[in-house]
């Protein structure tokens, strides 16, 4: 159908930290700039680049992420972010990743994600001892907000799905799913238009984040991989629900998940 098509295509238009993001990546494949070179301060790139210092702090933080640059705090010469990997072999491909991942079919994505964010949740459950989830609770704290704009909302979930990546310490991961986040939040925001009620969507997209990490917490593996595949392929089946369908219809998933267990049911 058209709509899916126009679906599978997200926007062009980058988001501001993609901006910050596209334009570092051009100096890094470029040569322009090497390990061992400081980046400009925040200040000076929020300055050439036209964005808020916000959106260069979430750029920074992705090329962390993927283990490009490495970020101080403070002030003096050793502040700032500093260069300490080029993006040859892999890392190169990862990068062209990100730029790529825009254009591909979500059906693509939103499997990519099963596998991997399933496997991360596991691994965490199972760690001893869990590693902090201070910072997921934070932004879902954030996410709390009673007038936050659906766009907002989804560049911070985002980030906390990026962030249970970075959690689980495998670089490769979450080098991945940085590279993938254009593409992720690109389908979630097209979803929005095909939601018969936002508000019942983001509480209870908000309700499920809060559920993976108590299922982390409480060490429990099973049930922290079925949530956060319930909740990937879930988001996914309701945005492309036909738009003629009773509001309290929910088709079946494209992609398979497990069966949803007797505590979710109980919700």
């Amino acid at each position: 159908m058209a709509r899916t098509a126009a679906y599978e295509r997200p926007s062009a238009t980058p988001r501001a930290w993609q901006a910050v993001l596209e334009h570092i990546e051009a100096q890094l494949l470029s040569g322009e700039l090497a390990a061992g070179d400081r980046l400009p301060g925040e200040r000076q790139l929020s300055t050439d680049l036209g964005v808020g210092r916000s959106s260069v702090r979430e750029a920074l933080r992705v090329l962390e992420a993927m283990g490009l640059v490495r970020t101080a705090t403070g002030s003096g010469p050793t502040a700032g972010a500093i260069i300490v990997a080029t993006p040859a072999g892999a890392m190169g491909a990862l990068m062209r990743l990100q730029v790529a991942a825009r254009g591909f079919p979500v059906a693509d994505i939103v499997r990519t994600r099963l596998v991997l964010e399933a496997s991360v949740v596991e691994e965490l459950a199972g760690a001893d001892p869990v590693p902090s989830l201070a910072e997921l609770t934070r932004l879902l704290d954030a996410m709390d907000a009673r007038d936050l704009a659906p766009d907002d909302f989804l560049a911070l979930d985002a980030a906390f799905h990026l962030g249970l990546a970075e959690a689980s310490g495998n670089q490769v991961i979450a080098a991945t799913m940085a590279g993938l986040r254009s593409g992720i939040e690109g389908y979630a925001r097209a979803g929005v238009a095909r939601l018969a009620d936002w508000g019942a969507t983001s509480a209870r997209l908000r309700h499920e984040h809060r559920g993976v990490l108590e299922a982390i917490r409480a060490s429990d593996a099973t049930l922290a991989r079925t949530l956060i595949r319930d909740h990937i392929a879930g988001y996914y089946a309701e945005t492309l629900a036909e738009t003629s369908a009773p509001p309290t219809a929910r088709p079946a998933a494209p992609i398979p998940a497990p069966p949803v267990s007797k505590e979710i049911r109980s919700w």
